[in-house]
């Protein structure tokens, strides 16, 4: 039998990126923010999809492309979400220390009332995309892929003024529930879109003395 090859292609020529563009990138991820508060102006028709369209860009673990976006219009399932996040961080605040128990319940720990587009995330490990390349030793890799486009679509967001906040305060399997998204899909997390009502390159957490940034890696070593 013949040895079986792949039809070759010309290579395409890389894109050169200067240095101007290399200080307005640094200045997108510097401005990237997990959005709380938002503006009720809905986004322009076709911009969400686009972004999710330019998410699909991600690195995936096989070329798996695992990640699943749900855009919940449904004002009733919304509302489900919403309840649903409302018990779990009623929870959240209870098992707080008692030192940070009132810091705590004054955090802004969602935007789910003022955001115009939700967008549930998930991964798909019984996807047969990829051929379970890389997933063997790692089968977690589907969900760091679907993580991956996660944050790319934060960045595309951020670079068209849109800001986005990821909602984790939630019970998985309630939302998948909630949702009626297909049992072998996972999820990732829950995303407030919208335009936002203020800007600062300063995260919201450490603005209310939550937590402050590090400025070098939490743990950098060699071997």
């Amino acid at each position: 039998m013949p040895e079986t090859r792949f039809a070759s292609r010309p290579p395409s020529r890389a894109p050169e990126f200067d240095a101007a563009f290399r200080e307005r990138f640094r200045d997108l991820l510097a401005w990237r923010r997990d959005v709380r508060h938002f503006r009720p102006d809905p986004l322009p028709a076709g911009l969400l999809e686009r972004l999710l369209d330019l998410a699909s860009l991600s690195p995936s673990v096989g070329l798996s492309q695992p990640w699943r976006f749900v855009i919940v219009k449904s004002a009733a399932r919304r509302a489900r979400i919403k309840e649903n996040f409302t018990q779990c961080n009623a929870e959240a605040l209870a098992a707080q220390p008692q030192e940070r128990a009132a810091r705590y319940a004054r955090l802004k720990l969602a935007g789910l009332d003022e955001a115009p587009c939700h967008v549930a995330v998930f991964a798909d490990r019984h996807t047969s995309q990829g051929h379970g390349l890389g997933r063997h030793t790692m089968p977690q890799m589907i969900e760091y892929s679907a993580v991956m486009a996660t944050y790319t679509l934060w960045l595309l967001a951020r670079a068209q003024g849109v800001g986005l906040g990821w909602v984790s305060i939630l019970d998985p399997g309630k939302v998948a529930s909630i949702l009626d998204v297909p049992e072998t899909w996972t999820f990732i997390g829950y995303l407030c879109i919208g335009y936002p009502s203020a800007e600062d390159d300063v995260p919201e957490l450490e603005r209310a003395g939550w937590e402050q940034r590090r400025i070098s890696p939490g743990c950098l070593l060699e071997r």
